[in-house]
């Protein structure tokens, strides 16, 4: 706490490396991107942005004590603060945190003594005007381009993309972002807690960015870096890693097997007709049908919570265990709200309708880890699986649910999620995935989906865009770009392997761009102005800079011509743009305006980069993400190509496409090259080739000569 010495106020988190600190009569700091902040001994505190020419303003509303500037160091980088206190009934304590590589703002108050809960820091009378606004509400975190919901982030935006964002950066799941009664723009704890403790800590962020992706950028680093989570990988969990079977709402055995099968002998019917088809399965998903529910502990109670967390004895007469030691593939299961007539609110300690009790999270733990289960699905977040709403039992239930997980190394899925819980999973590295549109993904998802994932993925999350037949191409790209899971849900004798493996290798494995698809800040202009025309995502695979995005364009009205410029993603030099569905391409410059009809559901272009070689490499476009790590691990271009190509067993060669002004020369190693072709009209070459004894095959290429095979 601040005594008369006074020390930059941080989370018990974070590592502070307090430097001297003298007081002065006001302070004024800057930070990156000539940010700076000035408090006045009155009270008043200000933030200019002069880039922008925006100015933030508030008051405490009583004089200041000991303001004071201090330099340090926090998980975010390198900071100058000031700090100050003032006293309100008690004594609080308050900083301001400017830092040198963030376009961000940290505000800060604490409490001497348990207090009213009456303080909001920080509360703008002043700020920028005439923006338009996003903000996410509800189960699966909602975009609104309108009214703004009091669980924050609240986005901001002007038609040239300046852009800042507000939001909590601690007590997620009870902070408060609030409209005052005179228009104030203020961050506190939610007016439902009548009181707050001594040594309560109130944290909120303010970021300051040009461009609206960069902001969520921003934004989502600097929460990561404060609350000390490293994003898991996309293939940080078998879910990630591998296309999977989902039994829930919109598949074909959500709470029905086959007719004349047990659901034990359609799962396993699924699973080989995967193996048929020459796509590996990566896991199954039981939905809530698989444990007893309701007052009658039913399976098929479809209306009922969790009586016993345990799978049903009349499903899986020798236990979930036996079940997934036959199937071979690990399991994710659901979890609903616990039942009013569940034993287990004898058991546990519950609060509204979810049990807190550490002892049930472990059990809970035990229980999956011995039946096989690798990922935890808890769904209805947003609904009925919510605590009493206090200061302490949502953290008790997320915080012993992650805790007891991840002893036994499981991981999390958010399902229904509000956008408190999506913010409250910073604190937990097993929580990995969330569902972020409603059940069934089919085109009325897709714009909630992509808004919801530039949220969820900012925060470390990878996006899951719930079940889909595996015959949808289009649900499958965007699937697939999502750099999350890809879950079908096909009745037996409809999967569509061909379909599957644009998505995956034959072993399953997701080849993925590495980031998710997310919208362009055009397409965020649209919406917000209600303009009519096609959104416009991108996603990318990044080697060193030489970086190859996926672009996807759909009618979200009646108008079906997209238009963009690479620019517009970052791109500073030429591209070879390659339309996937038509196989042509031409180079285009970043600024060249790209205007094309989406005559089908879907548009789709790949931009290679053009690098030192004057090739440009499209990589194996059999499938989606031609690019993705999990075919291609390894490429550079150095004025000669250098790529490695990544086989799954099964695969006895794959084609290898790219652009060269002039016939390209071809050296294979650890592998081979059956065939070579170059289409001189199009530019357009394509390699035929074949694995070594490691599974890979390293392919050099060079623009203009006569092609060799050193095998």
């Amino acid at each position: 706490m601040f005594r008369s010495n006074p020390k930059p106020v941080a989370g018990s988190r974070l590592f502070l490396l307090l430097l001297a600190a003298q007081p002065i009569a006001a302070a004024t700091i800057g930070g990156a991107g000539g940010i700076a902040v000035t408090v006045e001994p009155t009270g008043a505190y200000e933030v200019t942005v002069p880039a922008a020419g925006w100015r933030f303003a508030g008051a405490i509303g009583v004089p200041l004590s000991g303001l004071q500037v201090n330099a340090g160091a926090d998980r975010a980088g390198a900071y100058n603060e000031i700090s100050f206190s003032w006293r309100s009934g008690i004594v609080r304590y308050g900083a301001i945190r400017l830092w040198a590589d963030h376009h961000a703002v940290l505000f800060t108050a604490r409490n001497s003594a348990a207090a009213p809960n009456t303080v909001a820091f920080p509360s703008f009378s002043q700020y920028p005007q005439g923006l338009y606004q996003l903000s996410y509400s509800g189960p699966f975190a909602k975009p609104r381009f309108a009214a703004s919901s009091p669980e924050g982030p609240w986005i901001f935006f002007d038609s040239t993309r300046n852009t800042f964002v507000l939001s909590p950066a601690a007590n997620f799941t009870t902070a408060s972002m609030e409209w005052g009664p005179n228009g104030e723009m203020a961050g506190g704890i939610a007016p439902q807690i009548a009181s707050l403790p001594a040594g309560f800590l109130l944290q909120n962020l303010l970021v300051i960015e040009t461009g609206i992706n960069r902001a969520f950028d921003t934004w989502g680093q600097t929460l990561l870096a404060l609350q000390g989570k490293t994003p898991p990988p996309n293939d940080g969990d078998p879910t990630l890693n591998k296309v999977g079977y989902w039994t829930d709402n919109g598949s074909a055995y959500y709470y029905q097997p086959e007719p004349g099968l047990t659901y034990e002998e359609t799962l396993k019917a699924v699973k080989a007709e995967f193996d048929r088809r020459g796509v590996g399965l990566g896991y199954i998903q039981l939905d809530s049908w698989f444990y007893p529910k309701g007052p009658s502990a039913l399976w098929y109670d479809g209306a009922g919570g969790i009586y016993q967390y345990t799978a049903d004895p009349n499903l899986f007469p020798q236990g979930l265990a036996a079940f997934q030691r036959d199937l071979g593939i690990p399991l994710v299961t659901h979890a609903r709200w616990i039942d009013a007539r569940s034993p287990y609110r004898n058991l546990y300690r519950m609060s509204g309708n979810v049990v807190i009790d550490p002892g049930y999270w472990q059990a809970t733990a035990e229980f999956l880890a011995s039946s096989g289960v690798a990922t935890y699905e808890q769904d209805w977040l947003d609904a009925d699986a919510h605590t009493d709403f206090n200061l302490y039992d949502p953290n008790a239930f997320l915080d012993n649910m992650a805790a007891a997980l991840a002893q036994r190394n499981l991981t999390i899925q958010y399902c229904m999620a509000s956008p408190r819980h999506l913010l409250q999973s910073l604190k937990y590295g097993n929580t990995t995935t969330a569902r972020v549109s409603f059940d069934v993904f089919t085109p009325e998802r897709w714009t909630h989906f992509l808004y919801t994932s530039r949220l969820a993925s900012s925060l470390g999350i990878w996006p899951f865009t719930d079940v889909f037949r595996s015959a949808d191409s289009d649900d499958l790209l965007l699937a697939t770009l999502s750099a999350g899971p890809v879950g079908i849900g096909d009745p037996l004798g409809s999967v569509n392997g061909r379909n599957l493996l644009r998505a995956a290798r034959r072993d399953g494995v997701i080849v993925k761009p590495d980031v998710p698809l997310t919208p362009l800040d055009s397409s965020y202009l649209n919406l917000a102005a209600a303009i009519d025309a096609p959104q416009i995502s991108a996603t990318y695979s990044d080697f060193s800079g030489l970086r190859t995005y996926y672009i996807v364009a759909y009618a979200a009205g009646s108008n079906t011509e997209a238009a963009f410029r690479l620019a517009d993603l970052g791109v500073d030099d030429p591209v070879y743009l390659y339309d996937y569905y038509s196989s042509t391409g031409k180079i285009v410059q970043p600024g060249d305006l790209i205007s094309a009809p989406v005559l089908a559901r879907t548009r789709f272009w790949i931009a290679a980069p053009l690098g030192p070689s004057g090739i440009a490499m499209l990589g194996d476009t059999a499938q989606f993400a031609s690019m993705g790590k999990k075919r291609i691990p390894r490429f550079s271009d150095d004025g000669t190509v250098e790529l490695t190509v990544a086989f799954a067993d099964g695969e006895t060669s794959r084609i290898i496409e790219g652009y060269s002004p002039a016939t390209p020369e071809v050296w294979v190693d650890g592998g081979g090259v059956r065939a070579i072709t170059y289409d001189r009209a199009a530019r357009l070459f394509q390699i035929v080739v074949t694995p070594g004894a490691q599974h890979t095959a390293s392919v050099i290429i060079r623009s203009g000569r006569r092609a060799r095979n050193t095998r």
